[in-house]
């Protein structure tokens, strides 16, 4: 389950030089173009921010920046055709602005093309002065999310319409943390929203229940190829990186990189990808990887392909982790789930019988429970929940999409946050494909493994065949109000149209129909463009309100950017979205 984080924001600037072409792997796409010197890379991004911060204020009318608003940089883009892209989040009057994150796009002469703005509505509060204090704030958060409430902020929370004076409080529950935005002159809670991304929703795992079914997912068969790692003389001086293997739960016996600390000591952490590691958490439900406990290994090999073994999901974690940050970097040449060459980490055996796995950003890590025993058989360390809970890692580090509200259940809903689960599998999908595991054959399923009666937890290419979670195909404006991964559909359905096209086709091992809202003939313009225009899409046109209509936008934009107006990748781009019945012609008038 996604779920929304609106907490105060950190500024951060990255460099994103990397193209968006999907060169150097099993991808193909436009060239990448020259990368810049560090130093020239740092007055580059000076000069940046500076015409972009600029041009926000003389386009006040079209950004909406105005008096009282500072902007802090969060993502530079520089592309390779040339064109900047600078992502900032906004204070007012020193406060942090819910929702008032935008875009501003630049020419290569630095000269203003446009913006991409979160909120259609002026950020300033009618109040200044709060009625509650924030003693009062923090009590009312603390019953809402029954837990354990820290210091409340003072924030503009300029979400759905509004631009409200506000308290934004963290929370530490039994169930780990959740943000509480409480209103500062009435006290209503705004929302309130856990700050891990469950892989499986409130509502999912009710209907399993109510179902009888469990999930028991088949675990791989051990191949016997690879072998253990390397010697090493006894002059070496350590650390130094190692090559080991793990026996996974779920796809089979794998390549591991390491670090290798004495002659007979190994440690599960990976040099060659900016320290990624994985810890046992041994049943604690922490938010903090630093109490995870180190896994060490005197063979540089990991686990038994049983959960007899605790090294034996901590296999399946590393292995999917290093699977994704590869993915990332070989197709787009992001650096890390930030992309700021910082580890991805995970911690397994999380909690006490926990049957779920969850992108937590709090901790910056993937957290895995062991199942619950009774629903839940295993732990869900399978290579496409990783690669989906990662790419929520990734949403959080550019566009920030969040659902418009959630329940007491904590079920979310609305078309930001289902364009957030889709993006979830489009990318998870993409990992599969990339790595290319026989023992996990790579297709447009996601939860194939996962041992469900109807095969798969969702499907990109006929989204309603996923009767669980009641997932749409087409948009509608009741959508709009969809449970996120019912909606999710929408966009899901719409990329794997983009990449394949409409009707009946086998890709690999797997038979797929997928249909259109009006009866339309789609040819598709490959996985590799399809892909590089979803990303681009992500990284330079949304923001966290941006719906279905609006990734429209995006995705045409880039589909611009990547391949021109005239050609058939645009033209493919329109007619995608057409046969999900998402056009120009049915936008809503209001939007946010």
């Amino acid at each position: 389950m996604r779920s929304a984080h609106i907490r105060s924001v950190a500024v951060a600037v990255a460099v994103t030089t990397a193209a968006t072409g999907l060169a150097g792997t099993a991808f193909a796409g436009p060239a990448t173009g020259e990368r810049q010197s560090a130093a020239a890379s740092a007055t580059t991004t000076a000069q940046v921010v500076a015409a972009a911060r600029a041009a926000a204020f003389a386009h006040a009318s079209a950004t909406g920046v105005g008096a009282g608003d500072e902007l802090q940089p969060q993502d530079v883009m520089i592309d390779p055709e040339g064109a900047r892209h600078v992502r900032f989040v906004r204070t007012h009057q020193g406060m942090p602005v819910l929702g008032g994150d935008l875009v501003v796009h630049l020419s290569h002469r630095l000269a203003y093309t446009g913006v991409t703005r979160a909120a259609d509505h002026t950020v300033r509060p009618a109040a200044t002065e709060a009625k509650l204090t924030a003693r009062q704030a923090e009590e009312k958060a603390a019953a809402a999310a029954d837990g354990d409430a820290g210091t409340a902020q003072l924030v503009v929370d300029a979400r759905d319409g509004a631009a409200a004076l506000a308290y934004q409080v963290t929370v530490d529950g039994s169930d780990g943390s959740s943000t509480v935005v409480v209103d500062a002159l009435t006290g209503r809670v705004r929302s309130d929203t856990p700050d891990s991304d469950e892989f499986l929703s409130p509502e999912l795992l009710k209907t399993l229940r109510s179902h009888g079914e469990t999930l028991d997912p088949a675990t791989g068969v051990q191949a016997q190829a690879l072998t253990g790692a390397a010697s090493v003389s006894a002059a070496t001086h350590y650390p130094v990186t190692a090559h080991g293997f793990g026996r996974s739960l779920f796809v089979g016996k794998v390549p591991l990189t390491t670090t290798q600390t004495a002659r007979k000591s190994f440690l599960l952490k990976d040099p060659t990808r900016y320290g990624t590691e994985t810890r046992d958490a041994k049943g604690r439900e922490t938010e903090s990887f630093g109490q995870g406990t180190k896994f060490t290994s005197t063979t540089d090999s990991w686990g038994n392909g049983t959960t007899t073994s605790r090294g034996s999901a901590a296999a399946d974690a590393q292995y999917g982790i290093t699977e994704t940050l590869d993915f990332y970097k070989k197709t787009f040449g992001r650096k890390g789930i930030a992309n700021n060459s910082k580890p991805a980490r995970a911690m397994v055996h999380w909690g006490n019988k926990v049957g779920n796995a969850f992108w937590d950003s709090a901790c910056g890590c993937m957290l895995y429970g062991d199942g619950d025993g009774d629903l839940i058989k295993k732990p869900l360390v399978v290579l496409d929940v990783t690669g989906h809970e990662l790419t929520h890692g990734v949403v959080d580090a550019t566009a920030k999409l969040e659902p418009t509200y959630v329940d007491n259940d904590g079920n979310q809903f609305g078309e930001p946050g289902a364009l957030n689960e889709s993006l979830a599998d489009i990318f998870g999908s993409g990992v599969e494909f990339f790595a290319n595991n026989q023992k996990n054959p790579p297709n447009y399923l996601l939860g194939e493994k996962l041992g469900l009666r109807q095969k798969f937890l969702r499907r990109l290419d006929h989204p309603s065949l996923d009767r669980l979670e009641g997932t749409v195909d087409y948009w509608s404006p009741e959508v709009a109000d969809a449970e996120v991964h019912a909606g999710s559909g929408v966009s899901s359905h719409a990329f794997y149209l983009l990449a394949e096209g409409s009707g009946r086709k086998t890709i690999g091992a797997t038979t797929y129909d997928s249909p259109t809202y009006d009866g339309s003939t789609v040819t598709g313009i490959g996985r590799a463009k399809a892909t590089a225009i979803f990303y681009r899409a992500l990284t330079r046109y949304m923001v966290s309100s941006t719906d279905f209509h609006d990734a429209r936008i995006a995705t045409l934009k880039a589909a611009k950017d990547l391949y021109g107006a005239t050609g058939v990748e645009y033209r493919t781009v329109d007619q995608a979205w057409a046969a999900v019945d998402v056009t120009e012609a049915n936008t809503p008038a209001a939007r946010h």
